[in-house]
């Protein structure tokens, strides 16, 4: 089950598949396979046939299926915020765009324009970016660091990101479920990246984007750990939220302020003496992985640096 932050709980997209003692795994990096239970690298660089894949329906048609993550039901943990810590977005973020408004016109044509995208490789990352689950969201930016990152080889990375997710998420909620504001593919058929998960997306806000700000936060976090790759990881962090327009599902009124929630999220973590703790170990764990994590595919690389050059805002 495929976790969507901007959908609590989680609906399907289909990112991974587990059959037996091999766990297959596809996103916009590539398609790695590894066996169960095991922590040595076995990346294949497969990921051009990543549009293919999406073109057949391995993707959008839900057969893979990932573990459920604990994510689905955070407030069984506690993440670094306390009541009084916690950022409140209905109060710093603008209300979403009104209808008729100069700024819904620039939505409405950000959404309509990246309808043409369907099919393209940068479709395949959209999709891909959809999924949130940890080593997926980790993989994401190794093209950005330079090196190959997942939870297995980077555990303290991986706990201090959860654990920002668990902290973050409640204010996402709160502020979804303030505004409300309906999708863009709501009240009309026009595709999405997940199609899969269109029924329940639908009953969810749109405002602000919660992949967004996870993706923000994730490359804030990675930025001031990796300084010497600060550019390229914010520059992905900026491509991993536009896919939620290049996907159909947010506005991108939803995306711009799901960066600024993101900043302040972190902004606000800095004052927390154990999250500085965190980054102090995962700095020290990334500084020991890079001289012998693997190079990331530079296919993939390509990709996102295309999605790059080429931003829908």
């Amino acid at each position: 089950m495929t976790l969507h932050m901007d959908a609590i709980p989680p609906v399907s997209a289909g990112s991974s598949q587990a059959d037996g003692n091999v766990a297959l795994s596809v996103r916009s990096h590539g398609v790695t396979t590894r066996p169960a239970g095991r922590r040595g690298w076995q990346g294949i660089g497969l990921r051009p046939l990543l549009p293919a894949l999406v073109a057949c329906g391995l993707l959008t048609a839900g057969l893979c299926h990932a573990a459920d993550d604990p994510l689905s039901d955070p407030a069984q943990e506690k993440g670094y915020f306390t009541p009084a810590t916690q950022p409140d977005a209905t109060r710093f973020l603008p209300p979403p765009p009104q209808p008729g408004s100069a700024r819904q016109a620039t939505d409405d044509h950000a959404f309509t324009s990246t309808r043409a995208l369907v099919g393209t490789p940068r479709w395949a990352l959209a999709t891909s970016d959809a999924d949130l689950h940890q080593d997926p969201l980790l993989h994401a930016f190794s093209c950005a660091a330079g090196f190959v990152i997942d939870s297995a080889h980077a555990p303290h990375l991986a706990a201090l990101i959860h654990k920002m997710d668990v902290s973050e998420i409640p204010d996402m909620k709160s502020s979804k479920a303030y505004w409300h504001r309906p999708r863009p593919f709501v009240g009309n058929s026009q595709p999405i990246c997940t199609e899969a998960d269109r029924a329940h997306l639908a009953t969810s806000g749109a405002y602000p984007s919660g992949h967004t700000m996870l993706g923000w936060s994730t490359a804030l976090i990675l930025a001031e750990l990796l300084p010497d790759r600060a550019t390229a990881i914010m520059q992905r962090g900026r491509v991993f939220g536009e896919s939620r327009i290049v996907c159909g599902v947010h506005w991108e009124s939803d995306v711009q302020e799901g960066y600024l929630m993101g900043a302040t999220e972190i902004a606000a973590l800095h004052g927390n003496a154990d999250f500085r703790a965190d980054m102090d170990a995962a700095r020290s764990e990334l500084a020991a992985l890079r001289p012998t994590a693997p190079k990331p595919d530079q296919r993939s690389c390509a990709v996102e640096a295309d999605a790059a050059a080429h931003s829908p805002l």
